[in-house]
């Protein structure tokens, strides 16, 4: 019989314990580092100028942040009469913020900084997990010195977190591609889902490239894979619905009305104004607004992106936002298509097929696009953009016949694009070309004759740092003037075009102001941005069409001087929520005319009047339940923009046959006045609910 005696326990000390820790840590990564620094810069540094960015939204979240039945259901007025035209992801964020830090520039617009600032954080990672840090810096640094992406990142539209959730979809597609464990699959969908509730249908372009990377490569075998995809698409589903079933299982009585809809249905506003209606064409779009280069039923208004067809993210409104790289990174996914071969051993091919599909079904759909499709959308396409342009710098730069190719060529299509936007752009670094056209003639004979090693490394990275020098300039000059409008841009002043703006003004470049933006405070804001007296003239601080002096409902863009007196008669004379035409025309009145809290006004058309087609009999309901008192009307149904769209004029016209008349341009004395097209006239309706329903039929 042996008797084994074992050494003692001796336990590691602490100190060496967590030594031993910090060892197993990555190493630090001062690129990352570098491009945060660089990011948080871009979307940081004078921000308060950009005051309440697009008014609209400010104005819904100041109501959603008013009652927690307001930010439930996405109410944009006080009252919750009607909803956004767009699901509430991005506004509860904002609206979050502002009931933590109060009401003001800095909570509305910070949280869309740091959405920033992390995309840039994603695509790093998600090109380095395949080609390496440098490939990863070179995708993040082309992400963040995008011009719309900073624009994006200093606004309050909702597209700096729909960019955010598809990227970060994409980044746990890669995930799922490497380990091929399933939770990766379902937070991918988690993801897309709340991109669909950020802005419904656009969420939904990354889903083709997903489903086919995964299932090509099937890092568990193709009928695991279905079945992981399967899970992936249930859970998408359920985040994605969430708040449309909410909406569609609400009574209408006990909801607002869903804005962008003649029907009250959350269907119609997915499907219709918010879904097919932006890619096939819709009533309200680019053939309704006229005007601009090339306006017309044709389409070419730049307001709404241009004509259609392959070349239309190189033109004057798309270009100088986010084109700048396109033709390197078109070039360089079929550079490396060719290094991968699509071989589903080699890793990069899912990538590949993720990344690549993205970009390419984004750029076939805003290419095409004929319904609503503003400049701003071009920052969805970004992140697939800056991701390919990293991946193509790793592989041209090791060399190889496939590099000695398609390096020259890559580079050849980043100087082409360039060229395009710079010759619409005739102002801005007129220098630069022939700088270009050094860059190529140098890249076909580096690129070209150059084997693998350092030289050619220096080669890629310089080439690449020419490229980035226009995008990266507008960036920079994005961050010279306030953008205050409805339709942000990136670049310099006289780059964009918008309607809202400034008091009196309108937004760079757009309908009603002038071509360049100053810096100012925002209207109706104090220092640090919180609310106080509205601009001179009234609430109509915005521009666009007939800004400063549209006619009294708020028209498209709010240039409405009635609505600050109609608030102060209806407060005087019992209180009540009054409604005019446009949401935008009531956004000013709903910040900045009480301090204390939001004005009691509604716009029942929607955005612009000509978006929502409420009932006469909806309204007597308003009325007879007393959510609504009071009726400004504009004598338009919705302001400055025609199309054959019905809008709010047919309810304006009821409430004017049946309301009781105040001239408040009489003093707010009465009147007997019964002209239907009277234009800044507020109709007391208080007991007419009946009245109304005889005129419904």
């Amino acid at each position: 019989m042996s008797i084994s005696i074992s050494a003692p326990d001796v336990r590691t000390p602490p100190r060496q314990r967590a030594l031993a820790r910090a060892r197993t840590l990555r190493r630090p990564r001062p690129e990352l580092a570098a491009l945060v620094v660089l990011a948080a810069t871009l979307n940081l540094v004078g921000l308060g100028q950009n005051a309440w960015a697009n008014t609209y939204y400010s104005a819904a979240v100041r109501s959603m942040a008013s009652s927690w039945h307001n930010f439930l259901y996405a109410s944009f007025d006080p009252a919750g009469v009607m909803t956004v035209d767009k699901p509430p992801l991005a506004l509860w964020v904002q609206a979050a913020s502002a009931r933590v830090f109060g009401f003001n520039t800095w909570s509305l617009l910070v949280p869309q900084a740091l959405m920033g600032i992390v995309s840039v954080a994603l695509v790093y990672d998600l090109v380095a997990r395949r080609f390496g840090r440098a490939a990863g810096f070179a995708g993040g640094l082309a992400l963040a010195v995008t011009p719309i992406t900073v624009a994006m990142a200093r606004h309050n539209n909702p597209d700096a977190l729909l960019v955010l959730c598809s990227t970060a979809a994409l980044w746990f597609l890669v995930r799922g591609l490497e380990d091929g464990r399933t939770r990766w699959l379902v937070l991918c969908g988690v993801m897309v889902g709340l991109g669909f509730e950020t802005k419904m249908a656009a969420a939904l372009l990354v889903v083709p490239a997903i489903a086919a990377a995964y299932l090509y490569v099937a890092p568990t075998g193709r009928v695991r894979a279905l079945w992981q995809l399967t899970l992936g698409g249930a859970a998408m589903t359920v985040v994605a619905l969430a708040w449309p079933v909410l909406m569609w299982l609400t009574p209408a009585g006990s909801r607002p009305w869903i804005s962008g809809t003649s029907d009250n249905s959350i269907w119609s506003l997915i499907f219709g104004y918010n879904g097919l209606g932006r890619v096939d064409g819709q009533a309200g779009g680019p053939g309704a607004a006229g005007g601009g280069p090339g306006g017309g039923a044709g389409g070419g208004n730049l307001l709404f992106g241009g004509q259609t067809g392959p070349l239309r993210l190189l033109n004057q409104a798309l270009g100088g936002q986010a084109g700048w790289l396109l033709g390197f990174a078109l070039v360089g996914l079929v550079v490396i298509a060719a290094s991968t071969r699509l071989k589903r051993s080699d890793a990069r091919t899912g990538w590949l097929i993720a990344v690549g599909g993205a970009f390419l079904v984004t750029t076939v759909v805003f290419s095409e696009a004929s319904g609503i499709f503003h400049p701003y959308y071009v920052s969805a396409l970004a992140p697939f953009a800056a991701a390919l342009v990293g991946a193509t710098a790793a592989v041209i730069a090791k060399g190889g016949l496939v590099a000695r190719i398609g390096g020259p060529l890559a580079v050849a299509g980043g100087v082409a694009t360039e060229l395009v936007i710079l010759h619409d752009n005739p102002t801005s670094l007129p220098w630069l070309a022939p700088v270009l056209g050094v860059v190529v003639v140098a890249a076909a004979v580096g690129l070209g004759v150059l084997g693998a090693g350092r030289i050619r490394v220096a080669v890629v990275a310089a080439a690449l740092g020419v490229l980035l020098i226009a995008p990266a300039t507008w960036a920079t000059e994005t961050l010279g003037y306030a953008t205050q409008s409805t339709f942000p841009a990136g670049g310099p002043a006289s780059s964009g075009m918008g309607f809202g703006g400034g008091p009196g003004g309108g937004g760079r470049g757009g309908f009603g102001g002038g071509g360049t933006r100053p810096s100012f405070a925002p209207p109706g804001a104090q220092a640090g941005g919180a609310p106080a007296a509205p601009p001179a003239g009234g609430a109509g601080g915005a521009g666009g069409p007939g800004a400063g002096g549209q006619r009294g409902g708020g028209g498209r863009s709010g240039g409405n001087s009635n609505v600050t007196q109609a608030v102060a008669y209806a407060e005087a004379h019992g209180g009540g929520t009054i409604v005019v035409s446009s949401q935008q025309g009531a956004s000013d009145t709903i910040i900045t005319a009480d301090p204390t809290q939001p004005a009691d006004v509604a716009g029942i058309g929607g955005y612009s009047g000509k978006e929502s087609q409420v009932s006469i009999q909806w309204l007597a309901n308003a009325v007879r339940d007393g959510r609504i008192r009071w009726v400004l009307t504009d004598g338009s149904g919705g302001g400055g923009r025609a199309d054959a769209r019905t809008g709010s004029t047919t309810v304006m016209t009821a409430a004017a046959q049946v309301g009781t008349p105040v001239n408040l341009t009489a003093g707010g004395t009465g009147s007997t006045t019964t002209d239907t097209a009277a234009a800044g006239v507020l109709y007391d309706l208080q007991g007419q609910a009946d009245a109304l329903l005889a005129l419904a039929g």
